[in-house]
């Protein structure tokens, strides 16, 4: 059965539906500049009781910037963008936190080498749009993830109605989703975030 992560959570509707809905983790976006965007103190209370695993998603920080956010936050896990991100990776592991290794994908391919990242964080294959990192909405070409020799997580542009292609073509360890699980950016309809969870699991 497919792991289903969650991401971009900022209500407690929300939160309940992706509990409730059966996803394995949510996500918890601490970037400024992202329209999904919770502070620390936001992303506690969030993440407070809730029984499955929680990630705090950062942008450009140092490891021990985003540990000190983990440990704040109490989450289970780090998936770390941008600079320092592999370093962030390695450290997360070594302290016995979850990792995903967003690597990006562009219409050449993966713009990360895999070999780089830490064995026991698991790459998470997002589409390539400049300036962004994450939540585009936007698919790539699923194709270029032919045998990458390791467990994945597929992210980028997925919803209720192209999750069950992207499993069956892809046949990823999980799936993440976000933007197209919302009625505005950063707001999330808590029945779509159902079907999606419901359409995936199915697989």
């Amino acid at each position: 059965m497919t792991w289903v992560k969650i991401c971009g959570i900022t209500s407690e509707a929300a939160r309940d539906a992706a509990v409730h809905g059966g996803a394995d983790a949510v996500g918890f976006v601490l970037a400024p500049e992202s329209p999904r965007q919770v502070t620390v103190d936001r992303a506690a209370d969030l993440m407070r009781d809730v029984p499955i695993s929680c990630f705090i998603v950062t942008v450009d920080l140092t490891p021990a910037e985003a540990l000190s956010f983990a440990e704040a936050t109490g989450a289970d896990g780090i998936q770390s963008h941008g600079l320092h991100a592999t370093e962030v990776a390695a450290e997360a592991v070594e302290a016995g936190y979850l990792s995903l290794h967003p690597v990006v994908v562009s219409k050449k391919g993966l713009e990360t080498d895999l070999r780089t990242i830490p064995a026991q964080s698991i790459p998470l294959f997002d589409t390539s749009v400049q300036g962004l990192h994450g939540g585009t909405g936007i698919t790539f070409n699923w194709s270029l993830l032919d045998s990458p020799g390791r467990p994945f997580v597929l992210a980028g542009g997925l919803g209720v109605d192209n999750i069950a292609e992207a499993i069956a073509t892809v046949r990823p360890f999980g799936v993440d989703a976000s933007s197209r699980l919302e009625t505005s950016p950063g707001v999330k309809d808590p029945a779509t975030i159902s079907a999606f969870i419901t359409k995936a699991k199915a697989i």
